[in-house]
């Protein structure tokens, strides 16, 4: 399976000033799978040493960070010969382990030359929580995200309509509608089955929506264990509280998060911790207000008003029990939630593309979806789950931060007028 992340492997290999690299993200959104991938294909071996297993290397890591020492070890133990630049050493779930964490420092610092990766589930929640000392300025660092909807066409064997996409994308030119169409229907299926590699695998191979529901509660299953495995009681109980809420947070006509919809006097001080916890896990995506759209924006965030998205369109469309028949409906239906999912997925969409969530609410009534800043300056974003798309406050936006141009996401083919691009929502990877 083609994944983006890929190359930035093979510039990690090529650089002469490459450090030792630590790749973090959610479970199951194929770490592994990607690093033993690229192993296979640019050294001559890959030595994987799983540290949720690896208790006997773990022990010895408690009296010794050598490199040239470890690797001595591993040499013995594991029965092969490390040669630097023609092995790669893969170090596996370490956030169970944090002294594997540790020894990075020292592999950057006296063994340059040898090429060592790092993965880990939950080291947001470790380092978060000071269990963990981080390597800072010893390591390269790259996050990893669910399969975006490029990857999800790439899966699906659509490269030709990727590039059409993005041809006409670039021209604001409208696609034929025939491709338009089917663009669109793809969106559709990519709302249910989301990006977690092993939902995309099952569907490729089925073609059954039905087949990749047990696939995504499975994953769930799994955070729900990590939830109880990596936070003390009282903790794992507000996290899942927290985490089940966000359906009916999205639901709601302001998507504000509110703490009373967790629970009956709910505030920040009884679930702010366990908010952090899901977003350092990669579960949860925060998307916070700004108070203005000035450069730079992120100065201007407004630390107690947030909306939290899932980070798998796929998960949300599972916990929320919508109907797949409303999903996959070419009749545009007059279903909020449906709207609450578009937002969710052009979420995933920008976070994947490594921009920071923000939107935008005057003192009045004028919200704007999202808020990117390119470079030196400001592009409001709104997204619509259909093709009706009648709102001032784009424009309300645009005029009081001098942007360029502003973005609306919707059904409505690609075009340009009234300073507004229009955008398809099965090219909002393409911003």
């Amino acid at each position: 399976m083609k994944r983006k992340v890929s190359d930035s492997l093979i510039e990690w290999k090529n650089n002469p000033q490459r450090m030792p690299l630590i790749i973090n993200g959610a479970r199951q959104v194929g770490k592994t799978y990607i690093v033993l991938e690229f192993g296979r294909e640019y050294y001559d071996q890959v030595l994987y040493l799983n540290m949720e297993i690896e208790h006997t290397l773990d022990k010895y890591l408690e009296t010794e960070l050598s490199p040239k020492k470890i690797l001595q070890y591993l040499e013995a133990v594991k029965g092969v010969e490390i040669s630097a630049g023609k092995t790669l050493i893969f170090f596996d779930e370490v956030q169970a382990s944090e002294r594997a964490l540790t020894s990075l420092k020292y592999f950057c610092e006296q063994t340059p030359e040898h090429h060592v990766i790092a993965a880990g589930s939950l080291l947001g929640v470790a380092i978060n929580r000071q269990k963990y000392s981080f390597p800072v300025g010893k390591v390269n660092e790259i996050n990893m995200y669910p399969l975006d909807f490029e990857e999800f066409l790439w899966a699906m064997n659509r490269k030709k309509l990727v590039e059409e996409i993005k041809n006409h994308f670039a021209g604001n030119e409208a696609m034929p509608e025939a491709l338009h169409k089917i663009g669109l229907e793809m969106y559709q299926q990519y709302l249910i089955v989301g990006g977690m590699p092993a939902s995309v695998n099952t569907f490729v191979e089925t073609e059954s929506f039905v087949q990749v529901q047990p696939v995504q509660n499975n994953i769930i299953n799994e955070y729900i264990s990590d939830m109880a495995k990596y936070a003390d009681p009282t903790t794992s109980v507000k996290i899942r509280a927290c985490y089940k809420s966000i359906p009916a947070q999205l639901a709601k006509e302001n998507a504000k998060f509110q703490y009373k919809v967790v629970q009956r006097g709910g505030t920040a001080t009884i679930f702010g911790e366990a908010i952090e916890w899901l977003q350092f896990a990669g579960i949860l995506l925060k998307c916070q207000r700004l108070t203005h759209g000035y450069i730079p924006i992120n100065v201007y965030a407004d630390l107690v008003n947030f909306k939290l998205y899932m980070s798998d369109i796929g998960m949300l469309t599972l916990c929320s029990k919508t109907p797949l028949q409303t999903i996959l409906s070419p009749i545009e239906v007059d279903n909020i939630f449906i709207g609450a999912m578009t937002e969710n997925y052009v979420a995933q969409v920008f976070t994947n593309k490594g921009y920071e969530l923000f939107y935008w609410q005057s003192e009045g009534k004028a919200e704007v979806d999202f808020i990117l800043q390119k470079e030196d300056v400001v592009i409001p974003v709104e997204v619509k789950k259909g093709e009706r798309n009648r709102s001032k406050s784009l424009g309300i936006f645009a005029k009081k931060y001098n942007s360029p141009y502003a973005i609306r996401i919707s059904k409505k083919n690609f075009g340009f007028e009234n300073n507004i691009k229009s955008v398809p929502l099965y090219s909002a990877f393409c911003i």
